[in-house]
C-alpha cells in the first residue's frame, strides 16, 4: 500500500492518544496502486489493552462511506500496545472474514518508538506486506 506521511502519522497518533488500549480504524485506498486516501478512526468497543473490536454497525458505516466516496477498504489497522507490530492469533482469526485487506498494526512497546507494519492475511497465512510512505 502506498500511503502519505501524514496519513501515516493519523495512524500512529491515534494509536498514541491512548497507548493503554488498542485503537483500531479503517484505511481507504484507491485506483490500482492502491494509494491511501483517507484514514477513518474507529472506537474499539472493549477499550482494552488486548483486544479490539468494532461495533459491526459502526464498520458497516465506515464502509459504507468508503464506497460512497467511490474508494475502496484497503486496511484495517489497530495497535499492540506491548508488543511488537506482528498478527496475533486473534488477528488472524478476525481476517479470515477480510481477505485481500491489509493488516496495519502499530507497535507500541513499552521504551520503543512507534513500530508500523503491514501484513495480508489468507487461510491463515501472514506474509508482511511493504508500506510506502510517500510525501504525498
Amino acid at each position: 500500500m502506498r500511503i502519505s506521511h501524514e496519513l501515516l502519522g493519523e495512524v500512529v497518533g491515534h494509536a498514541l492518544e491512548d497507548p493503554g488500549n488498542e485503537v483500531c480504524g479503517l484505511v481507504a485506498v484507491a485506483g490500482e496502486e492502491r494509494a491511501a486516501t483517507r484514514v477513518y478512526r474507529a472506537r474499539n468497543v472493549h477499550a482494552s489493552p488486548m483486544k479490539f473490536e468494532i461495533d459491526p454497525k459502526e464498520l458497516l458505516d465506515l464502509h459504507n462511506a468508503i464506497e460512497d466516496e467511490g474508494w475502496e477498504l484497503g486496511a484495517i489497522y489497530h495497535s499492540h500496545v506491548r508488543s511488537a507490530p506482528y498478527p496475533s492469533q486473534t488477528d488472524v482469526n478476525f481476517a479470515a472474514s477480510w481477505p485481500g485487506v491489509e493488516w496495519i498494526i502499530v507497535g507500541l512497546a513499552p521504551g520503543a518508538e512507534p513500530e508500523v507494519r503491514s501484513y495480508l492475511i489468507e487461510d491463515g497465512t501472514i506474509q508482511e506486506v511493504p508500506i510506502s510512505a510517500s510525501n504525498g
